[in-house]
């Protein structure tokens, strides 16, 4: 247990080991409140790697609270596709409005403050409070569950908001006050590169390895102790790719719900046969002239998974198609319309790009 294990001989080998260890991150070259929360914001569920170039693109296009705040849905959206989870940069943008109109448009220097607002739990108002200003509080995420309950050999399910709060209370009460933001950043720096999630950790590279309690019992493959989670809901969908020459159709998914206000190809409940998804475009008023069965794909959510099968099916024109529909050429879509990730796999069928891709050369 933690209350076991003397806590306070982590943090002097930790900092010694993240001075020549850390990476050379965008967000960490001017680690301002602002640039600090959009980061932590962005990794949540996301690879450092694939973060960097968003971070960068965001940041230019929308360099502070203000533009945040201001920013047309759409366009905010553009810049977020690929990322997933969408509901964070929509709550960011309402936090954004807050901070303007209650904060005089800057972050508040104040932990109970920041988790006042829309979509910032206590790890991220405690990234924001430690590394852009300096004030020591916690900033407990999966990886730093994960190497405080292996050095210590602590066996408490970290699923459970009990554990998340001991832990807590432990590292602020050892936590260096002039070096909180580092000691943080150096935790989260240890899971991501030493103490992995995956895999054997790298023992002999730890900071840690003369004193900690997994390496020396050999429990690392048994810690964190992690209950299992629901299992996702099943959801067999098909997906058109209708297209008049260099048009697609798309539409706007509603305003509530999954990937609430992004744009995505028709699709239905079911796996629909040739002759089925023929009938399905006729009923919306079009005449198809070739069809083209596409490969399976599948797309995980937090809660689902989607098992899609795909057809393109050039029609003889989209003037006909009923209303709800949308015709764009494959140029104005990768501009202008969010179309998330989970149809991904399809978008090859028009040379149309998502997210990062769409910036390779």
């Amino acid at each position: 247990m933690i209350e076991d294990f003397n806590l306070e001989q982590i943090v002097s080998p930790l900092l010694t080991w993240f001075k020549g260890h850390a990476r050379i991150l965008p967000w960490r070259e001017e680690p301002t409140p602002y640039h600090v929360w959009v980061s932590e914001i962005m990794l949540q569920q996301t690879r450092v790697e694939a973060v960097k170039p968003y971070f960068e693109r965001f940041i230019k296009e929308l360099p502070d609270i203000k533009s945040l705040a201001e920013c047309e849905e759409e366009r905010l959206l553009k810049l977020w596709e690929g990322l997933g989870y969408y509901n964070r940069v929509r709550n960011m943008q309402i936090a954004a409005k807050t901070v303007m109109e209650q904060y005089d448009g800057i972050l508040p220097a104040d932990y109970e403050e920041l988790l006042k607002l829309k979509g910032i739990g206590q790890y991220t108002a405690g990234a924001i409070a430690s590394i852009a200003y300096g004030i020591a509080v916690p900033a407990v995420d999966g990886n730093v569950l994960r190497v405080i309950t292996r050095v210590c050999g602590d066996d408490s399910d970290i699923m459970k908001q009990s554990t998340k709060n001991r832990m807590e209370k432990e590292l602020r009460r050892i936590m260096p006050k002039k070096e909180a933001g580092a000691f943080n950043q150096a935790l989260m720096e240890l899971g991501a590169m030493v103490c992995l999630p995956n895999g054997e950790p790298k023992c002999m590279e730890c900071p840690w390895r003369e004193f900690c309690v997994a390496k020396e019992k050999n429990l690392w493959n048994n810690l964190p102790v992690k209950s299992k989670a629901k299992p996702r809901r099943i959801e067999d969908k098909t997906v058109f790719i209708i297209r008049d020459g260099e048009k697609i159709v798309l539409q706007k998914r509603p305003k509530k719900g999954l990937l609430a206000g992004l744009y995505e190809f028709p699709n239905v409940k079911g796996h629909l046969s040739e002759k089925e998804a023929l009938s399905y475009v006729k009923e919306k008023n079009l005449v198809p002239v070739h069809i083209e069965k596409l490969e399976d794909a599948k797309h995980i959510f937090s809660h689902m998974e989607w098992h899609m099968t795909g057809y393109m099916i050039k029609v003889s024109s989209l003037e006909t198609a009923e209303s709800g529909m949308l015709f764009v050429e494959t140029a104005d879509s990768e501009k202008k319309y969010p179309i998330p990730a989970a149809f991904a796999k399809y978008t090859k069928y028009m040379n149309l790009r998502l997210g990062n891709e769409k910036f390779k050369k």
